[in-house]
């Protein structure tokens, strides 16, 4: 499984997404700029695989409502983020669509709580409450418990660089790369998930990885080993692409633990058998 999951990481970084893509001629840049510039796929995937391991400052966003939301609230669980622009009438649709077809998944897998998943508009021009409200209502996740937000020019630039989230104004709106970033509880970029379908596995697993390694407090000790025994027992069916729990490994154990207990009463019962003839 492991080993699976890396390839498919791999195959990510050399097939990086990105939305309206032009010939590479200017540098790389994040945030909102002033004139038309074109992507470079080889900067963007340098400045996005960069960003991983850097903790994120705590920027101040708004809500679809209205309501400051900080970084520092979202901290504590892992967390998703996504950026988009909400005049995209395409990928970033398509992108958010199957992204909480996963997040789904994962959720059924991890339970809802777990972690977090922010989308952020990065066009401070339009990204306005109203228009992220109405894009997650397009997309159909204006219910699911995700954080819909929009920031200031500032922010929104300062953040772009920290994700490493590379986009350009373009004729059709944005050049930008195609990236979901898994952020660790303690607000790490832990891993960047590339395209705007991508593999169940690709998001599921690191966040597999942060949840097994979090401490839970405010669990009793048997809610813990109980957490701990369902996330061990998950596992990927890439015929249906859903996890389920697979219990046979622990019930292999209990019937080898019943074989071998029932051996070695055998042969102490003949041990003191033995003993007890040869007085």
């Amino acid at each position: 499984m492991r080993h699976l999951h890396l390839l498919f990481i791999l195959i990510g970084l050399l097939s990086l997404p990105v939305h309206g893509a032009g010939a590479a001629t200017d540098p790389v840049a994040s945030g909102p700029v002033a004139t038309i510039q074109k992507f470079q796929h080889k900067s963007a995937l340098q400045a996005s695989q960069a960003a991983i391991d850097q903790t994120l400052s705590d920027f101040r966003f708004t809500n679809e409502n209205g309501i400051s939301v900080s970084m520092a609230e979202l901290r504590g669980k892992p967390l998703i983020i996504s950026m988009v622009y909400t005049s995209c009438y395409k990928i970033c649709p398509m992108t958010i669509r199957h992204l909480a077809k996963v997040v789904n998944k994962a959720r059924d897998v991890m339970g809802a709580d777990s972690f977090s998943v922010a989308i952020i508009g990065f066009d401070t021009q339009y990204d306005n409450p109203q228009a992220m409200k109405h894009f997650a209502k397009q997309q159909g996740i204006e219910n699911d418990n995700w954080q819909i937000l929009s920031a200031d020019p500032d922010t929104i630039t300062q953040l772009s660089k920290e994700l490493g989230f590379a986009f350009y104004t373009s004729p059709n709106g944005f050049d930008h790369v195609v990236q979901a970033t898994v952020v660790d509880a303690q607000g790490k970029v832990y891993q960047q998930v590339y395209g705007e379908v991508f593999d169940t596995q690709l998001l599921v697993e690191p966040l597999l990885d942060l949840v097994l390694g979090r401490p839970k407090p405010d669990q009793t000790l048997l809610a813990g080993l109980l957490d701990k025994v369902r996330f061990f027992c998950t596992t990927y069916d890439p015929n249906t692409d859903s996890y389920h729990f697979d219990y046979s490994i622990f019930i292999g154990m209990f019937i080898g633990a019943v074989i071998l207990l029932l051996t070695g009463s055998f042969i102490v019962r003949e041990l003191r058998r033995h003993k007890r003839s040869s007085l």
